[in-house]
């Protein structure tokens, strides 16, 4: 087990549990509580979405990027970036609101995007040019597989966990995965048994056994993409191309870009569909806007100011509100979707990024 991270940190971060429990004691986790990191000052922040007001705090390791929570709501695990240096993803119980030990995910350096679904943890390892499983009840990571791309970063699995979506910022790409089940492998041609010899009543391992495995298709798309979504009825993938300015809409059922969208969205970050998938919002690291598109039209629909740069952004799942990481202001904007205004904004801490719902039933 490698050292994930020095003695001043550690120190650092059995102060930061000591001051969350004292904090976060007098009043429990919301069963829909909105999770938000803060890169400045290493602390996961769970916010009651009611109020907009944070009723705890979380240590967590240094450049924390992108949060996620299991399907029960009560555990959250944040990736520890590093720019693909790290190798840890810090763990988070919400009900307790306490850290528990980081997870060391070895030779997978720099975990970021994050997905979670039956009970299991996906990442994207852009260090290693991969994307991992980690299943919570072993402690193991239970899959990998390679991307063959450069800085695999983002990350969207399907809820049947067939397709796997990336996006790889440096190599202008998107990875599509999908299982497949391959046909009964049968013996080597020209094997036969000895004259007078009957063949093994249990053939070998994989002899006579369908199989599954994963294609890849790499879809080259915008230079620098790295924010992107599917939309809600499954037949689009968009990204957002920060170093071009444009938005590339790929054809799920073809795995073919169908169009290009001169969006002028350099520094583009992320990019979401509203519920509903009628509008398509994409935040700027670089600008003062909220770009809000028309999904059905694929044109420019409206940009609020909402700050100086924006990073992390979600969807509430009811459809009423979407929240904006602002880093360079210190906030979390509150977007209302009907009115597409600023309605109000939450102080997590200092150069606030991932963003996530922690939902118990």
């Amino acid at each position: 087990m490698r050292k994930l991270f020095t003695s001043s940190f550690l120190a650092e971060v059995m102060l930061g549990t000591l001051i969350f429990h004292v904090q976060g004691i007098c009043q429990t986790t919301p069963h829909k509580a909105l999770l938000a990191l803060s890169k400045r000052d290493h602390t996961l922040a769970i916010v009651d979405p009611n109020s907009l007001k944070v009723i705890a705090r979380a240590p967590v390791g240094p450049d924390p990027h992108e949060v996620i929570a299991s399907d029960d709501g009560k555990t959250a695990y944040v990736s520890i970036y590093g720019g693909g240096r790290y190798h840890a993803l810090s763990v988070i119980d919400l009900v307790g609101q306490k850290a528990l030990p980081d997870i060391d995910t070895g030779s997978l350096n720099g975990p970021h995007g994050l997905d979670f679904l039956h009970g299991k943890l996906w990442f994207t390892a852009e260090g290693a040019k991969a994307i991992a499983r980690y299943d919570p009840a072993t402690a193991k990571i239970d899959w990998i597989m390679g991307t063959g791309q450069n800085r695999t970063h983002m990350l969207f699995v399907t809820k049947d966990e067939k397709s796997i979506y990336t996006t790889n910022v440096a190599s202008g790409t998107v990875t599509i995965l999908e299982k497949v089940t391959l046909p009964m492998v049968g013996p080597p041609p020209g094997i036969h048994p000895p004259s007078g010899m009957q063949p093994p009543s249990v053939p070998p391992p994989g002899v006579g056994q369908s199989r599954t495995d994963w294609t890849e298709t790499v879809i080259p798309v915008g230079k620098g993409d790295e924010g992107f979504d599917v939309s809600p009825d499954g037949r689009e993938l968009w990204t957002a191309n920060a170093q071009d300015g444009t938005i590339s809409v790929i054809d799920l059922a073809s795995r073919k870009v169908v169009a290009t969208l001169d969006a002028n969205i350099q520094s583009a970050n992320r990019l979401k569909f509203t519920p509903d998938g009628k509008r398509v919002l994409i935040s700027l690291l670089g600008g003062s806007d909220l770009v809000i598109y028309d999904a059905a039209s694929r044109k420019e629909f409206k940009r609020v100011k909402i700050g100086h740069g924006a990073a992390g952004l979600l969807m509430d799942p009811d459809g009423s509100r979407a929240y904006i990481s602002c880093g360079p202001d210190n906030y979390v904007a509150v977007i209302d979707l009907k009115t597409l205004d600023v309605i109000g904004h939450i102080n997590v801490g200092g150069e606030p990024d991932g963003l996530a719902w922690a939902l118990q039933p």
